[in-house]
């Protein structure tokens, strides 16, 4: 499943983004990669492991209701 999200361009300032990418391992647990910055700019991230889908999926929703009201918009889901 993957979520990007983008603020509107202001004041001449180029865009920041948000993406959130959840993925099954190879073992059966998942990982949940988040990456942040500014178009153009040098990205930052994390990644976190659960062990359960439906701890990772709670976590994938928290961090994309977060920033959804910090004023990132979707631009692009893929995945349910």
């Amino acid at each position: 499943m993957r979520l990007y999200l983008q603020t509107r361009p202001q004041g001449g300032m180029p865009p920041r983004y948000y993406q959130l990418v959840l993925e099954q391992d190879l073992l059966g647990g998942w990982t949940l990669v988040r990456e942040w910055g500014t178009q153009g700019g040098k990205p930052g991230g994390r990644r976190e492991v659960y062990l359960e889908r439906d701890a990772a999926l709670a976590a994938f929703e928290q961090a994309r209701d977060a920033q959804i009201r910090r004023g990132f918009h979707v631009m692009f889901a893929q995945g349910t």
